[in-house]
């Protein structure tokens, strides 16, 4: 009997032993489970707070991290008089453009740099930028890949050739019609597919990295012309100061989709907010006469060079002009 009740009372203790473990391990998980639901809130009601704060403002989260940031960094082509680097600054149209915008926005500091025109898409897919600018033409097939803001100015095509102009070229037509002709232009630039649209044949076109070294092509009897965005061929041709160079100032512009080009910034698809907010600023300056003031501070004309109200992005990724 006295063994019977002795095993019960082991049972027992063992029993209430075990109920008090499960108790506690209870009362563990209930505690680790209130800390994450007490974490998950603290960052829920942090995020929503960033996004009041930044709707407060009246600028969108993306917007808000680079004025946070302070910084934004902006790939430009290296090409005369749209961005190029002289005494270690950078100046031109393209720059002094999105950095009176960005300044706009409150991001103190454009970090600039300069690359090869071909490689600023690529640049700007990879990342490596937030923004590209080199007033870089806006066209149905670069709409594709990048989204434009809206055009910030306006530009023909220039032609340049060798002293005397030997082979009497005015026109790509001119090209195009003799099949000796071969010219030079930037890798990347629009002007491929304009001289290709006027009939001059892929054999006669030749790709060289940047402005200085389609001049040294015709310069050097490789090529017999170049072509490019007017003033910038014009002000890398007069800034050289050859006399085996000459400019064609009577050249025909070419009666084709894309002519005048109209230039804008570019930025990655998915980023809208920071292409809306920086065109709400650009439409701001180009209502100003800051912008007038811009534009002739790098070699443009405000009557001839900014763009008319009614042209605009979206008309110009569809073809319209």
């Amino acid at each position: 009997m006295r063994k019977l009740l002795l095993a019960l009372l082991l049972c027992f203790s063992f029993a209430l032993l075990a109920a008090c473990g499960s108790s506690d391990d209870a009362s563990t998980d209930d505690g680790a489970e209130e800390a994450d639901s007490t974490e998950e809130k603290a960052d829920a009601t942090e995020e929503t707070d960033n996004e009041e704060a930044a709707a407060d403002d009246g600028v969108s989260e993306r917007v808000k991290e680079l004025q946070d940031a302070g910084k934004i960094v902006v790939g430009f082509a290296n090409e005369k008089p749209y961005a190029y680097e002289e005494d270690g600054e950078l100046k031109g149209v393209a720059v002094d453009v999105a950095t009176a915008v960005l300044n706009e926005l409150g991001i103190d500091e454009v970090e600039g740099h300069l690359a090869d025109f071909g490689q600023l898409i690529p640049g700007l897919v990879a990342n490596k930028y937030d923004i590209i600018t080199a007033s870089m033409a806006i066209n149905p097939e670069r709409c594709e890949n990048v989204a434009f803001g809206e055009p910030e100015v306006k530009y023909g095509e220039g032609l340049i050739v060798q002293a005397g102009n030997p082979l009497d070229l005015h026109s790509y037509k001119d090209i195009a019609a003799n099949p000796d002709a071969t010219v030079s232009i930037m890798a990347g630039a629009t002007e491929h597919e304009f001289v290709k649209s006027e009939g001059v044949d892929p054999k006669q076109i030749q790709s060289a990295p940047d402005i200085p070294a389609t001049l040294s092509a015709v310069e050097s009897g490789r090529a017999d012309a170049t072509t490019g965005t007017e003033m910038t061929i014009k002000m890398a041709y007069e800034s050289l100061g050859s006399d085996k160079l000459e400019f064609v100032e009577d050249f025909e512009q070419p009666d084709i989709e894309g002519v005048p080009s109209y230039g804008a910034a570019a930025f990655r698809l998915d980023d809208n907010d920071l292409r809306e907010a920086y065109n709400e600023k650009l439409a701001e300056l180009k209502a100003s006469d800051r912008y007038a003031e811009l534009l002739e501070a790098n070699y443009f004309s405000a009557s001839m060079n900014a763009v008319e109200d009614e042209v605009t992005t979206e008309k110009v990724c569809n073809g319209e002009f």
